[in-house]
């Protein structure tokens, strides 16, 4: 059976979360392993599917080799030689052979998508030229647009990490039902995937019609190299190209060919996803807008169990508590935030995830449980002790309020979050970038929250924090009663 060693880049800090999740979910999956901002795994091809509904990753790629301890030449043109000679040494063929049933699937969704489509449209009245359908996908292209405008890059971990980018195409597909896309992986396998490729090296048969376009992205971090990420890329890239008569394309490009350095380590790979998974459950994006991936982490990392109430008392536009009602459905969601715009864009991302689900084939829609209200965050409109876990991302005071501000609005969050907090039971998960506003904050609520865990992540290139914290025994300052 064709097996895939699969790569995964997940939020930094996360990767401990993203291994258990893989354990978790590919009960089949086998050599898990973690590195800075990445995992690796080994599946059947045939769970491609359920790799894709992995939650806690952002971007997937299948490992062609990974050299754990490569020797660059110290003269560049050498160094570079040598990239381009290993081109022809790589074991081409099952990695290309898993990207086409990867991209077989991709295609028979987009088939499904948009029978389901024509389907539901059969079902309403549309106007006789069809302005509906042309206003959907303006509506779907100005999302995207402002997705991508949004959507924050994140960085290797040294100082001199680089990137070489480009521009993705396309959307992400619509996720559909697993038994759909394990059905059609499996009769891919069957009928041979991997037909159009030679056994000897994966390169095209004469006989296909299209000539694939790619491009190569290089990351490279560390600052032992004598070269630069845009070197190697063009360098590699070219030997690719020899190799596979593969024409170059920045931008309109069937294959991305991933070339990883991190000091000694390299790992060459293919990209399974156009787009990154982060970008699923919201339409309407703001200034702030957390990366889905993250809200996952953040929600898994205060565990929650069966019946416990879930607060966001600063929801933006929604990413963590949408992110929990879908995944946590036996929970109860409250997001709450004090500015009217923001509570619009999460009732909007709301109503868009309930309209999603009532388009998915054979699907019917009973609602998430999730309730939005506009509120005070330091006068909160809920019971002493009713909530067991808070999840939030606080201000930062860069994009949203002011550093200054900081200082007297965390210490009245916590007071207020221990308030309805449950005591002894309660937790929080409470992420920020002003470090030692939060420290100083903490500190004079230690009687309320005592500290665990911390993990350190990257938020669009800012160095944040998300704090676990566990409510004390202790009772907190009593506020005026709503019931």
């Amino acid at each position: 059976e064709l097996a895939a060693v699969i790569g995964a880049t997940v939020p930094t800090g996360f990767e401990l979360t993203a291994a258990e999740e893989v354990q978790e979910k590919l009960g089949s999956a086998s050599r898990i392993s973690r590195d800075r901002g990445k995992i690796y795994f080994e599946v059947p091809a045939r769970c491609l599917p359920q790799v894709h509904h992995l939650r806690s990753v952002d971007n997937l790629f299948v490992v062609v080799q990974e050299f754990k301890d490569y020797q660059f030449k110290e003269n560049k043109e050498d160094a570079l030689k040598d990239l381009e000679d290993l081109v022809k040494k790589l074991p081409w063929t099952d990695p290309l052979k898993v990207w086409e049933l990867n991209n077989s699937l991709k295609k028979k969704k987009t088939k499904r998508k948009k029978h389901n489509l024509q389907s539901t449209a059969s079902k309403e009245k549309l106007n006789e030229d069809g302005e509906e359908e042309g206003t959907d996908q303006k509506d779907a292209s100005k999302h995207e647009d402002c997705a991508q405008n949004t959507a924050g890059i994140e960085p290797a971990s040294s100082q001199d990490a680089e990137k070489t980018q480009g521009v993705a195409s396309g959307n992400e597909e619509e996720e559909e039902e697993e038994e759909n896309e394990q059905s059609d992986a499996k009769d891919e396998l069957q009928a041979g995937s991997g037909g159009e490729t030679k056994a000897g090296d994966g390169k095209p048969s004469e006989g296909e019609a299209k000539m694939l376009k790619f491009r190569v992205t290089c990351n490279r971090a560390g600052d032992k190299h004598s070269f630069t990420s845009n070197e190697a890329a063009r360098d590699f890239g070219g030997a690719v190209q020899e190799h596979f008569q593969w024409k170059a394309d920045m931008t309109n490009f069937d294959v991305e060919v991933l070339l990883n350095i991190h000091n000694n380590e390299v790992v060459v790979g293919i990209a399974l996803t156009e787009e990154s998974l982060h970008r699923r459950n919201i339409t309407h994006f703001g200034p702030t807008t957390l990366r889905s991936t993250l809200a996952y982490g953040m929600l898994r990392l205060c565990d929650p169990q069966p019946t416990d109430i879930i607060v966001d008392p600063m929801c933006g536009t929604g990413a963590i508590p949408i992110e929990g009602a879908t995944e946590w459905p036996s929970c109860y969601h409250i997001a709450g935030d004090n500015n009217p715009q923001a509570v619009k864009r999460a009732a909007n991302n709301i109503c868009s995830l309930l309209k999603k689900n009532e388009n998915k084939e054979s699907s019917t829609s009973l609602g998430i449980p999730l309730d939005i209200i506009q509120w005070d965050i330091c006068n909160l409109p809920l019971r002493t002790g009713s909530v067991d876990i808070i999840v939030t991302d606080m201000p930062f005071g860069k994009r949203i309020g002011s550093k200054k501000k900081n200082w007297d609005l965390y210490p009245a969050c916590l007071m207020e979050m221990g308030r309805i907090c449950t005591p002894g039971t309660g937790r929080a998960v409470l992420l920020t970038q002003d470090k030692k506003c939060f420290a100083k904050a903490l500190s004079r609520m230690g009687h309320i929250w005592r500290k665990g865990q911390t993990v350190w992540v990257n938020v669009g290139g800012l160095h944040a924090a998300v704090y676990l914290l566990k409510r004390t025994w202790e009772r907190a300052e009593e506020r005026r009663s709503f019931w």
